[in-house]
């Protein structure tokens, strides 16, 4: 799936955006989502990670 971090499933968040005079419509918030190069298993492979995961080192677990 698109837009989904492999590592923790972070996906798209889904809510409602209410106005002044309250009225209620469809909010979509998109995950920050970043294609980078990664080892793992001692194969290069490409992975979808969000940026916390990113920045929090999940990539490399030796860290």
């Amino acid at each position: 799936m698109a837009r989904v971090c492999e590592f923790c499933n972070k996906g798209r968040l889904v809510g409602n955006k209410v106005s002044h005079s309250n009225i209620k419509t469809k909010k979509v918030q998109q995950a920050n989502i970043r294609r980078v190069r990664a080892t793992i298993g001692g194969t290069t492979r490409r992975v979808r990670i969000c940026t916390r995961c990113l920045r929090s080192g999940m990539l490399n677990p030796s860290a």
